[in-house]
């Protein structure tokens, strides 16, 4: 499935889990949020525990918007959003990675931002599951719903599917359903959801990502969690493109906690062997995994915040 060749890629990052107000690290590829307006420090940054990237597109001049996941509480995305002083009403379509609440959660807000009426929103249909919930210390901490009636109130058309799509002409792709075919990345071992009144794991199946072709450098690929394997899902973006060279990986990568992180060495291993110009792993990677990436790659690594633009050039 073909990909434009597009001649910038910058993502903003609306929301994230860390913020670093003092890391002056400006380059030609980071730019930092400034904690500064109208002369005075007193423009604050939020971070949760949450994703959403604002993604500009631009080739042969023209320049195409995208919103990808959308942060956690019903205020923060859009909080950040006024602080760094994006329009909104830029935006064409928007995705959802999948049905958790960390990236679904400021959408109300920010589809009143954009304003526009009848806007695709692309995910999978498995984003539509009732009754999930992970167990901790005995507990079902369980997710809040998304449904199709409710994002159909908000006037999104939205579009469900499996399979990969392109998007904004083909500038970018949705990547559909991730096959699993790594022998490390099982899934989230507590996730679960009732099925016909049953309790069942939830595979999280609705887990996907997006993908960008950087003309001369590979693809960009920019997941929300990763819950289908970080690996996964950058080898189902270079299948379906037929792209060989990655030029960078982004987003969630889910390696924090016991659970995952016996295999933090054997991601990074992989993501070697993959061999992409740019690692910047965010929200849930984790601290250990964060930690062990840039030391494994430190060449490549990137350390992402909430406000930070990163601009990728042909």
């Amino acid at each position: 499935m073909a990909l434009n060749e597009l001649d910038r890629v910058e993502i903003l990052s609306l929301q994230d889990n860390y913020i670093e107000s003092t890391a002056m690290d400006d380059s030609e590829i980071v730019r930092r949020a400034r904690n500064v307006r109208d002369g005075e420090i007193r423009n604050a940054i939020q971070a949760e525990h949450g994703f959403s990237a604002l993604v500009r597109m631009t080739r042969e001049g023209r320049t195409k918007t995208l919103l990808f996941d959308f942060g956690f509480s019903e205020h923060g995305t859009a909080y950040n959003a006024d602080a760094l002083d994006v329009d909104l009403r830029e935006v064409e379509t928007l995705v959802l990675s999948h049905g958790h609440s960390d990236h679904a959660g400021g959408l109300k807000r920010l589809v009143a931002k954009i304003g526009k009426k009848g806007i695709d929103i692309v995910l999978h249909p498995g984003v539509f599951k009732e009754d999930r919930y992970i167990t901790r210390r005995g507990e079902k901490d369980r997710f809040p719903r998304v449904s199709r009636k409710a994002l159909e109130a908000l006037g999104l058309n939205v579009v469900a599917t499996r399979e990969p799509r392109p998007l904004l002409d083909g500038d970018a792709l949705f990547l559909g359903e991730i096959p699993r075919t790594t022998p490390f990345e099982k899934g989230v071992p507590h996730a679960f959801f009732l099925d016909r009144g049953k309790e069942t794991w939830d595979p999280i199946e609705d887990d996907s990502s997006i993908a960008m072709n950087l003309r001369g450098k590979g693809l960009v690929v920019l997941s929300g969690c990763a819950h289908s394997g970080i690996i996964n899902t950058v080898l189902r973006a270079m299948a379906v493109t037929g792209v060989g060279k990655v030029h960078a990986v982004m987003g969630g990568f889910h390696l924090s906690g016991p659970a995952f992180e016996p295999v933090i060495g054997l991601t990074a291993e992989e993501l070697r062997k993959i061999g992409p110009d740019f690692v910047i792993p965010c929200h849930c990677t984790g601290r250990r995994a964060i930690m062990q990436l840039e030391k494994a790659m430190p060449g490549q690594f990137i350390l992402n915040m909430s406000g930070t633009a990163l601009t990728l050039r042909a």
